[in-house]
């Protein structure tokens, strides 16, 4: 099964601010929504939670949740306790892909676990006053291939550019 993990971040490498988004690039959601239907997402708890009630589980995806709290429950979602549970949990031949879709905690993890295949990172071009970042890694174990830009226009306040960074095979554990 291939892992993804899929962001968007400003140029400081925020990603949000009181458990929310900063933005709103309706281009971006509707990259996102496209990307992951029929996949796999796997978030944690506060993640889930900053989703819209009316939105969650996010429709026509398998929603896996990463929560320390053992008691936890969400209708609609499979609760997982750490991240290795999660490979318990799908075959190795499953042909859906696992999107890591955050909150900062759960890309950090699976960044150290050193399990990802492939970054799908949304760049928006201009900076917020985020209190969650994304965690740094090296380029150089990555390569890069833009697959979509959008300028500024009456619906999107900024401008942002998704790049998709496939593991290089030498880096991969």
């Amino acid at each position: 099964m291939k892992t993804t993990l899929i962001v968007a971040m400003d140029k400081a490498r925020g990603i949000g601010k009181n458990n929310d988004l900063m933005w709103h690039l309706p281009a971006d959601m509707k990259f996102f929504k496209e990307t992951t239907l029929g996949h796999i997402v796997l978030m944690g708890r506060k993640n889930f939670e900053s989703i819209p009630e009316k939105y969650r589980p996010l429709v026509k995806r398998e929603n896996v949740i990463l929560t320390r709290n053992k008691s936890y429950s969400a209708e609609g979602c499979t609760i997982i306790n750490s991240l290795g549970e999660c490979n318990d949990l799908f075959s190795e031949n499953d042909e859906r892909t696992l999107f890591i879709i955050g909150g900062g905690e759960i890309y950090r993890l699976a960044l150290e676990a050193n399990t990802i295949d492939e970054m799908i990172i949304t760049h928006v071009n201009e900076n917020y006053d985020a209190d969650t970042f994304f965690p740094p890694f090296e380029l150089c174990d990555w390569k890069v291939e833009t697959i979509l830009t959008q300028e500024k226009d009456q619906r999107h306040k900024a401008s942002f550019t998704v790049i998709k960074y496939t593991k290089l095979s030498s880096n991969r554990k």
